[in-house]
């Protein structure tokens, strides 16, 4: 998959690509949100994989809102963007699945001066509890979120969850190695759900210098290009 990315400002990582493994895995199908789609990477990978979803996007910074519409166009993915807010925007529709890589750096977090990467990283861009609130919204019932978030603060992201309804039923922590502690947690939550929730084993990013042999495998299958540009 061929990716524009901007020169300068936020580009996607390793979540990115592991939160999109995570979220086809599921085989998803129906209608599906992107939150904050960025330069699109999450929701394109997972609908080239997955052939039985119509993809749709929110994005409310101009530079991504052209490269999310450009990236789908490129890799002849049918794809609808909504422009603005995600908080402020009047959907006409509701979804299956609600997919998001949102910003999740607390207030205690040194902030960006770089005004694209301060939107993309910093919470206080999308406050937990009015984003769950406006995901629950907008799910159809039995409806899937599927999300990361820093792990450091799961049991927030669990009590957030539960005010709203939605009830984890997937969790998988991203460890940097094996004797590290966790970054990055990936969920999938449903609405109105009384499943039990599987903790899956955990994902191991490097073993010693190099990437685990789980890690080489998902970014085999992601196969993307990045090219930067300026707009």
């Amino acid at each position: 998959m061929l990716l524009y990315q901007p020169q300068d400002g936020y580009c996607y990582n390793s979540d990115s690509v592991f939160l999109a493994d995570f979220i086809t895995k599921l085989n998803p199908k129906g209608d599906m949100l992107d939150v904050g789609s960025g330069c699109g990477v999450v929701g394109l990978l997972v609908a080239q994989k997955s052939q039985k979803i119509n993809l749709f996007g929110v994005e409310k910074q101009k530079e991504f809102i052209f490269l999310s519409n450009h990236n789908a166009t490129i890799n002849n993915i049918t794809y609808k963007l909504y422009e603005g807010d995600f908080l402020e925007v009047d959907f006409d529709k509701k979804f299956d699945y609600i997919i998001s890589n949102p910003p999740f750096y607390h207030n205690g977090v040194e902030k960006s001066s770089n005004e694209m990467l301060y939107n993309a990283r910093y919470n206080v861009n999308l406050p937990i509890g009015r984003f769950f609130k406006k995901v629950s919204q907008i799910l159809k019932p039995k409806g899937h979120f599927v999300f990361c978030y820093d792990a450091g603060q799961f049991g927030l992201v669990s009590h957030e969850l539960y005010k709203v309804k939605l009830n984890i039923v997937d969790a998988r922590f991203v460890h940097p190695k094996e004797e590290k502690e966790a970054n990055l947690v990936m969920i999938h939550a449903r609405s109105s759900s009384k499943s039990m929730a599987k903790v899956h084993r955990p994902l191991i990013h490097f073993k010693g210098d190099d990437f685990s042999d789980e890690v080489k495998e998902i970014y085999k299958d992601a196969n993307t290009w990045s090219i930067k540009c300026r707009i």
